[in-house]
């Protein structure tokens, strides 16, 4: 067997197979709040128009909560990203004066 060919494999690049790991990282962490996830209890008869009603309130609460949750997401993204570039740029102006010192 070559030494070439034995190197070889499915997925080329540290980048792809970090996000392929990542992916694979996800679709089992899904899966395993699906399944650990607790059976809604059935209480009584409810009628479908009822049952929906009461859906649609929970998923608009919940569409409310998520939407919430994605704002502050973003707000840190945005301020942990200024900060890393104010340090960034503070590291490059401390090594550019010690170059030219």
């Amino acid at each position: 067997m070559n030494r070439k060919n034995r190197n070889k494999s499915l997925i080329r690049g540290w980048r792809n197979k970090l996000i392929f790991l990542l992916v694979v990282y996800f679709f089992g962490f899904a899966t395993a709040v699906y399944c650990l996830a607790p059976v809604p209890q059935n209480t009584g008869n409810r009628t479908g128009e009822k049952s929906f009603a009461h859906s649609a309130l929970k998923s608009d609460e919940f569409a409310t909560a998520f939407n919430e949750g994605l704002h502050k997401l973003i707000n840190f993204s945005k301020s942990a990203a200024l900060r890393t570039a104010n340090l960034i740029k503070q590291e490059y102006n401390q090594r550019r004066a010690q170059v030219k010192s």
